[in-house]
């Protein structure tokens, strides 16, 4: 079945990490237009690590003031300037929750839209050799990861940071001798931080992928629920995913107890140095080396940078899979649009004539290099004029569709609408003039108002309605429960085949654009739908250029010419008479097709 091996595309799963967590440097360009919060964010930090510190002087005039001089007086003022103390330690706290909290959901709402908008700009070429759930996964899980680090875990590591460079400063301050002790041991925390690290790192990437796996899978399976559910491959569908899902606990554990070993090694160095360091104080207080409270001082403050460098090191892996994310999000935004506008296009004549001309066009589908969609195909459309396209399956009749909307540009060649070059107009402009009524319609997971007005937003409830009777939607959709408002499920699923396609078809007439594209539009629907669409489109059709790709009989009888396409060449031209005169590729494809009704002349039609 399906994804039997992860695609070929630019968003390379297995790619190997670019660096650390010097790629966190990147989210600074989404951060730095929130520089006030920041700023309030830092000064509350500040303040909440320098009012910890504090508290180890506080503690040590104490111990030497109070209790050994037995001073009940400085106990009193001592208990009320402790609870001065952690009032502002509260405040400070709050304040810095907020706005770092605050500004990781900004920041993550900009990277979401900063994504989204660039991912709708890539070309249809980008999605032949990418996965849609890869894309997704970096859209949701990635930024969801991000906005835990930016909103949380960059601030415990700052906060946690200043303490232990505060801590460590002011166990000099209170005993050299024994800070010096204690810094022998930091070697010891620096080392598994520094090879953990890096394992933390790339299996925090490996489980984002297993997990982006997960997600395309079972998009495919529920976007085929029909097709799964005939074929009764539910079970296997079951085992597959199964699979991936133990596949991917099986990363996630090797990550958590990766960090559960560096977490655990830091833990016991650390405090074990703090219990010696205690033992060898307490000889130094008894010895008369250090006071009582200088002893405590620096006890507190063992402890204060003991526990920093804890959190520090388990908030490396946090930082480590945020590092991963961010080069993954990069990358997914370094990818430029292979179809963009130039620099000073050219603006497309008005009032629009329809033209079209294909010069030798030569075209290769990215995903099939090795094959030619189209081989120097040449042809001319007159502004008004109503075009045929048949050929067999492959021969790219849809290709010229892809290539007229400018999904693609061809390889060699060139394609002119109204004297202009593809390349040289806007691809919005281009676009905008342009109608299609693909094969397989699209529903949005919307409304019949919201799916009908989707290429004229600004379009009345009159003109809607009127485009939805002159698709003959107007019946069906006003049975619905509730009319036009009534949700049309998800791709449409509440609808017909057949009603599907008279949605698109007034999503087409609304937009009433000078070149038509109706690539089958009527092959959905059932003969009596498709008289009443038939009309709908001779109506659409009347002054406006035309181009078909149709198997049915009626339409290709009712066009100027007929254009036939074999193998991405043009091999014939002409009417249906002239052509089933002559006897070649349309004469057999006809009698394939029509059967006996294919002899019919256009007048009998």
């Amino acid at each position: 079945m399906r994804m039997s091996s992860p695609a070929p595309n630019g968003l390379r799963s297995d790619a190997p990490a670019r660096g650390s967590l010097k790629l966190l440097a990147e989210l600074w360009r989404f951060v730095r237009p929130y520089k006030l919060q920041l700023v309030g964010a830092m000064a509350a930090l500040l303040t909440a690590a320098a009012t910890v510190l504090g508290l180890g002087m506080g503690l040590r005039r104490l111990v030497d003031e109070g209790f050994s001089a037995g001073n009940a007086a400085l106990l009193n003022q001592a208990v009320l300037v402790l609870f001065g103390v952690v009032i502002l330690l509260a405040a400070a706290s709050y304040v810095r929750f907020y706005l770092v909290s605050w500004i990781g959901e900004r920041v993550v709402a900009d990277i979401r839209k900063r994504v989204f908008d660039h991912i709708v700009t890539l070309s249809p070429a980008y999605y032949e050799v990418t996965r849609t759930g890869e894309v997704l996964s970096r859209l949701t899980t990635d930024t969801t990861l991000l906005q835990t680090v930016v909103g949380s875990s960059v601030s415990v590591a700052i906060r946690n940071s200043l303490l232990l460079a505060g801590g460590s400063v002011l166990l000099i301050i209170t005993s050299a001798r024994l800070t010096a002790l204690v810094f022998l041991v930091v070697p010891l925390v620096l080392l598994p931080i520094l090879t953990y690290g890096r394992r933390v790192r790339r299996l925090s990437r490996d489980s984002q992928d297993r997990i982006a796996d997960l997600g395309v899978y079972a998009g495919e399976t529920l976007d085929a629920i029909r097709t799964v559910q005939a074929f009764v491959h539910e079970g296997e569908d079951r085992r597959r995913f199964s699979a991936r899902v133990e596949e991917a606990f099986g990363t996630a554990r090797r990550r958590i107890a990766a960090r559960a070993m560096l977490t655990a090694v830091v833990i016991v160095l650390v405090f074990g140095a703090v219990s010696v360091i205690l033992w060898i104080g307490g000889h130094d207080v008894l010895s008369g080396r250090i006071s009582a409270g200088e002893l405590s001082a620096f006890v507190f403050y063992a402890i204060v940078v003991a526990g920093a460098a804890g959190a520090v090191s388990e908030v490396i892996g946090d930082l480590q899979r945020a590092a991963g994310a961010t080069e993954r999000l990069m990358d997914l935004l370094a990818a430029e649009p292979e179809i963009t506008s130039p620099a000073a296009p050219r603006v497309l004549p008005v009032p629009a004539r329809g033209a079209v001309s294909f010069d030798r066009v030569v075209f290769h589908y990215p995903s099939r290099p090795d094959r030619s969609a189209l081989q120097g195909l040449s042809f001319t459309i007159e502004p008004g004029e109503k075009v045929a396209i048949v050929g067999p399956s492959g021969a790219g009749k849809t290709t010229v569709f892809q290539l007229l909307l400018r999904f693609y540009d061809p390889q060699n060649g060139s394609i002119r609408v109204d004297g202009v070059a593809l390349p040289e107009a806007d691809p919005a402009d281009l676009r905008a003039r342009i109608g299609l009524v693909p094969q397989e319609p699209v529903v949005f997971s919307a409304d019949a108002w919201e799916n009908i007005r989707y290429g004229r937003p600004e379009a009345s409830d009159e003109e809607v309605r009127a485009a939805a009777a002159a698709a003959g939607a107007l019946e069906f959709l006003e049975q619905l429960p509730q009319g036009f408002d009534t949700y049309l499920g998800e791709k449409g699923v509440r609808l017909s085949g057949g009603q599907r396609q008279r949605l698109a078809i007034a999503r087409a007439i609304l937009k009433d654009p000078p070149l038509l594209l109706l690539d089958e539009a009527t092959s959905a629907l059932d003969a009596e739908s498709e008289r009443a669409v038939q009309q709908a489109l001779e109506r659409l059709m009347t002054e406006r250029t035309t181009l078909v790709i149709a198997h049915r009989l009626a339409t290709v009888l009712k066009a100027d010419r007929i254009l036939v396409i074999d193998q991405g060449q043009l091999v014939e031209s002409g009417s249906h008479d002239e052509l089933v005169a002559g006897g070649g590729l349309y004469a057999r494809l006809a009698a394939l097709q029509f059967g006996q009704a294919a002899t019919l002349d256009t007048s009998a039609a």
